[in-house]
């Protein structure tokens, strides 16, 4: 059994968390970042967390598929709401730009580049990670987050382009890989340029996933993300594991202890 974290997770929308928990401990998950999606969202991560501490890390955010529900003072109250709480979180996250045509039709480009500016500017000003989001829009989010200058962002469940991939590593960034890595071509192929020590996995859960069967993600198939990275890169499963793991607690700052051939690794010291 391998150690893996689950860097990528809505834990407020899973309809059975207690059961999702216990089994993600289970096959060996030593931690998940849960992530915020709005207001209401970031609150009920923060009582997660808080829950099961050590184990569930909240990061906090708003996704731009919520902007279409809010109005500019609803706005600037959740991002107020994010830096009164960021100190209790590993990360600003979900945020990010989202160009498919249905998005774009309730939250302009104009909209969700200033909202996603703002966030970013919480994330440097507060040293904290930033958890991007970047459908058909993986070069305006990177110029943004290098124009504002944080320092650390994954681009989750990355599908965009080799040469915008290739800008993200050079830059120092990492993306993350889904159990979408078993059949999707486009992550599939980012997953397999991507440089193993810029690699997270995650699960995006509760995200239904499969072609020909179909099946509703928990946090414990983070393993099925580590087992299709294993076949695409041709590297072992426990390398991958201690690889993927390592950099979670490095780019998370996470505290976590697990153990791992037979010793007790405290990475409290790991910031």
């Amino acid at each position: 059994m391998h150690n893996l974290i689950d860097t990528h997770a809505h834990l407020d929308e899973l309809k059975n968390l207690d059961l999702a928990l216990e089994e993600a401990e289970k096959v060996g998950i030593v931690a998940i970042v849960a992530v915020g999606s709005d207001h209401q969202s970031n609150i009920k991560t923060l009582e997660i967390s808080q829950e099961h501490r050590h184990f569930v890390y909240p990061a906090l955010g708003l996704h731009p598929w919520k902007l279409a529900n809010l109005g500019t003072s609803q706005i600037d109250d959740s991002l107020r709401s994010i830096e009164r709480n960021i100190g209790a979180a590993v990360a600003v996250g979900e945020i990010g730009l989202d160009y498919d045509k249905r998005v774009l039709k309730v939250a302009s480009k104009g909209l969700q580049q200033e909202v996603l500016g703002r966030l970013l500017n919480i994330a440097k000003e507060c040293d904290k990670p930033a958890i991007i989001h970047s459908r058909y829009a993986w070069k305006d989010a990177l110029h943004l987050i290098q124009d504002v200058g944080v320092d650390k962002a994954v681009f989750h469940w990355f599908t965009g382009f080799s040469s915008v991939l290739r800008d993200i590593i050079n830059g120092g960034y990492f993306v993350s890989a889904t159990p979408a890595a078993e059949y999707h071509e486009e992550h599939r192929r980012a997953v397999k340029e991507a440089p193993l020590h810029r690699l997270l996995l995650e699960t995006d859960c509760p995200v239904t996933y499969g072609r020909a069967a179909r099946y509703e993600s928990q946090p414990a198939d983070v393993l099925r993300s580590m087992k299709a990275v294993s076949q695409l890169v041709g590297i072992d499963e426990a390398t991958i594991a201690e690889q993927t793991t390592r950099n979670a607690i490095n780019f998370f700052s996470l505290d976590i202890e697990f153990e791992q051939g037979g010793q007790t690794h405290d990475t409290t010291d790991s910031r």
